[in-house]
């Protein structure tokens, strides 16, 4: 039994290309795998535990996710831990800050908000040192179009349509409260096409693969696969469709978490 004692919430960023996602895995190089081996070594063996407050797919980034350290001993200098701790970590994971909370706070609980983006381009192939942040849609898309149906996933819905290997035991109704397309001014390089954007999607939670499942059918909508009533009938509550196109992991960003009470 892990009696916990203090507790930390810690922000992070990492670039997912390299991991196979958040979550411990058997065999394979995982971001929460990489961040208990560093406390691991800096605690030199003392107890300890984490909990994230999500979980992203392989290769999808976090610009700043969150998880939390139960400790038994208190952290007595919270600057120098989070030297020590950055010091030790892979120069794809990055800690950004550390607080400490009391034992009623949660980190799945009290997240209120979750922010992600997906970075796309499209019409052409650009430089391979936009892959790991961007995908790239060799087909002209229709964007015009595409930000017209991000807009018809904002609100209450029957999510079903966008949630992989959905079940019939699932609740699929839920609230998007921002789902737009604007223009990518966020990540920027010298490499990056002249012209790039972000789908930016807010809410409180979302299912397995549900934000590339939107995009997908964004992408669809660009290239004429689909419409917009399609999009429409997909949300309807007594709807049966299936996506059948995942978006690529890399372009999706987690981008932050509004927690309640921090």
């Amino acid at each position: 039994m892990f009696n916990k004692k203090h507790f930390y919430v810690l922000k992070v960023q990492y670039l997912g290309y390299r991991f196979h996602g958040w979550q411990k895995q058997p065999n394979l190089k995982t971001v929460h795998l990489m961040i208990d081996r560093t406390l691991n070594y800096i605690f030199e063996g003392k107890r300890f535990k984490t909990l994230g407050s999500g979980r992203t797919d392989a290769m999808v980034s976090a610009q700043e996710a969150a998880f939390e350290l139960f400790v038994f001993e208190p952290i007595e200098d919270l600057k120098i831990f989070l030297e020590l701790f950055n010091h030790n970590l892979p120069q794809d994971i990055r800690a950004l800050s550390v607080v400490e909370v009391d034992e009623v706070f949660n980190i799945i609980n009290h997240a209120k908000i979750k922010e992600y983006l997906y970075v796309f381009a499209h019409g052409q192939k650009h430089h391979p040192f936009c892959a790991p942040i961007m995908t790239t849609i060799l087909e002209e898309l229709d964007i015009k179009l595409m930000k017209q149906g991000a807009k018809l996933f904002e609100g209450f819905h029957n999510f079903k349509t966008y949630c992989y290997k959905a079940t019939d035991n699932g609740i699929y109704e839920r609230e998007i409260l921002t789902c737009e397309i604007v223009e990518n001014n966020i990540f920027t390089a010298n490499f990056f096409p002249e012209t790039s954007y972000l789908l930016r999607v807010r809410g409180q939670g979302f299912m397995r693969n549900q934000i590339r499942l939107m995009m997908g059918a964004l992408i669809k909508l660009g290239r004429g696969d689909i419409t917009l009533e399609y999009i429409e009938a997909s949300l309807a509550s007594d709807s049966i469709e299936v996506m059948d196109y995942i978006a690529p992991a890399s372009g999706l960003i987690l981008n932050k978490i509004e927690f309640e009470n921090i």
